[in-house]
């Protein structure tokens, strides 16, 4: 059965918790999805644009993205459909720190009293709400939100006998994180990967960044990392990532748990990767070529 959300202008204002200035996020962003299982103590809590995830434990749970203000009532009545409740929520964590992605932390801390990890280069963007951000501070501001851990590379986060590693991949921010964890189901381990962002978004400055001056040194050592952990299970900070949709109409398919894609994984890291070295080279073409005839 769909599980329609409340109406998310109203259920914040019972919370009396208003929008974060600025924000003015699409409200595309947060079209529902049904909530499902992934695999493992894994389930997907997230929107139709917005990937969050709700990892489970006998001790409470972890949340992974709590997405925008907007995002936070369709996590909850996710988490709702499938058995869990919001308030068991223990550890709030994040792949990087933009307002699709902890725009929400300050309101389901409020809610959980969840404690908030961020890895550090992401823990001041999460507590400024995005004021100190390379790229968006001008565009994207959030409500501002404690950090009650700063993570640093190669840290494991444990609870309830289940653990996640934080891998620090930077570029897409400072301290853009992908997570891995290794879960069982139906008696067999599987290793899965959490990606980020392996992305230089549009308008990025990867050359003669003042802001961000190693950013494409950075970006480089993320693919290195993430061409490094081995992957059966790949996801992602947005379902198109790794192909949520198509993925979804088929797990009632008796062929298997599609979610289960390593060659999926390699071949989005060959597409982002080739990308960022197109964009790269494009920018630093752009800035040796002589004044007069650069392409405006």
């Amino acid at each position: 059965m769909k599980i329609v959300p409340p109406f998310v202008s109203s259920w914040m204002e019972r919370l009396k918790y208003g929008p974060a200035p600025n924000s003015g996020t699409p409200k595309s962003w947060n079209k529902y999805f049904p909530p499902h299982h992934v695999i493992g103590d894994v389930y997907y809590v997230g929107s139709s644009f917005i990937a969050s995830f709700l990892i489970t434990t006998k001790e409470g749970h972890f949340l992974m993205n709590s997405g925008t203000q907007e995002t936070v009532p369709l996590i909850q009545s996710g988490i709702e459909s499938l058995g869990f409740r919001l308030a068991d929520v223990r550890l709030l964590l994040s792949g990087h720190a933009h307002i699709d992605h902890v725009g929400g932390h300050a309101l389901i801390r409020k809610m959980t009293g969840a404690r908030v990890l961020a890895m550090a280069g992401d823990d001041e963007l999460i507590r400024s709400g995005g004021a100190v951000d390379f790229h968006y501070a001008d565009r994207w501001r959030w409500a501002e939100c404690a950090v009650d851990h700063i993570l640093q590379d190669g840290e494991s986060v444990a609870l309830g006998g289940v653990s996640l590693t934080a891998h620090l991949t930077p570029g897409h921010t400072e301290g853009c994180t992908a997570w891995t964890l290794l879960t069982e189901d139906q008696g067999k381990p599987y290793r899965v990967v959490f990606v980020a962002s392996a992305r230089a978004n549009p308008g990025y400055q990867l050359v003669n960044n003042e802001k961000y001056p190693g950013i494409a040194a950075d970006f480089e050592r993320t693919f290195r990392v993430l061409h490094s952990l081995p992957c059966d299970v790949f996801l992602g900070a947005h379902g198109w990532y790794y192909g949520l949709e198509q993925k979804f109409a088929r797990l009632s398919a008796a062929n298997g748990n599609p979610f289960v894609d390593p060659q999926g994984y390699r071949d989005f890291l060959a597409r982002s990767e080739a990308a960022f070295v197109e964009e790269l080279a494009k920018q630093r073409k752009h800035h040796h070529a002589p004044r007069g005839r650069r392409n405006n």
